[in-house]
């Protein structure tokens, strides 16, 4: 098995409000509403998928939204923001356009990028950030944004953990990833995928942080792509001998 990881394939979060969810990623940030199913741990709740215009891994965003659900606690072991890509002559439009719709935004700059980091309406921290390399995805023609300002699909997520050392070693180790950057507390690993979105992952080491509670406003699960069947169920060999 050639050994690398091709990125990521989705990340799903977890939402209080099913319509209030819908809104703000279709209305606010316009993504596409991908589908809608059910949870197949828990039939009796609904699973949102929003993404690029096809639904291309890498792209895709979804929910589990439990009604009332409980707000998460942000802490180690569970990942701080997830971060889409825009162009980088976006990112006055997004700024303006936080900004109108009443969310409130900063902007950072990470590793010769600007990220701006907002939050959803259950807290989920967001990030979009002005790449210098875009990943080839498809914009939803039925976006409120503009074509030239969408959203390009994941930039990459950030990892709060206690000691950064050991998901280190499974990212380069076992993944096939590369420490590219590092400032700080913060480590940046990149798959050998270089067009394909969602190549990065970035590592923040946090050993004074309490550990997170995962509940509405927090990540559930990240999701990695594989290129088939058949490949996946050797990645299944390869991380159960592990």
């Amino acid at each position: 098995m050639e050994n690398k990881i091709r990125g990521l394939h989705h990340v799903t979060a977890i939402a209080s409000d099913p319509q209030r969810n819908l809104d703000f990623y279709v209305g606010l940030l316009g993504l596409r509403f991908v589908k809608r199913t059910i949870n197949f741990d828990d039939p009796g709740s609904y699973h949102f998928y929003f993404g690029d215009n096809r639904g291309t891994p890498g792209t895709i965003l979804t929910f589990f939204p439990w009604p009332g659900a409980h707000r998460g606690i942000r802490g180690t072991g569970q990942i701080e923001a997830t971060a889409f890509a825009i162009s980088r002559d976006s990112i006055g439009y997004w700024v303006e356009r936080c900004k109108q719709q009443h969310v409130t935004a900063e902007k950072v700059p990470r590793f010769g990028e600007e990220a701006i980091r907002f939050t959803d309406p259950d807290g989920l921290l967001l990030e979009l950030i002005a790449s210098n390399s875009l990943p080839a995805v498809e914009p939803w023609p039925d976006s409120p944004i503009p074509a030239e300002n969408a959203i390009r699909g994941f930039h990459s997520v950030s990892a709060a953990v206690e000691g950064y050392e050991s998901t280190a070693r499974l990212l380069t180790d076992s993944f096939g990833y590369h420490l590219i950057e590092e400032s700080g507390n913060r480590f940046r690993f990149a798959s050998p995928e270089e067009t394909a979105p969602g190549r990065i992952i970035d590592l923040l080491c946090m050993p004074d942080t309490g550990m997170g509670r995962v509940a509405a406003g927090s990540v559930h699960h990240i999701a990695f792509r594989a290129k088939d069947e058949a490949e996946q169920l050797k990645w299944h060999e390869h991380l159960v001998d592990l």
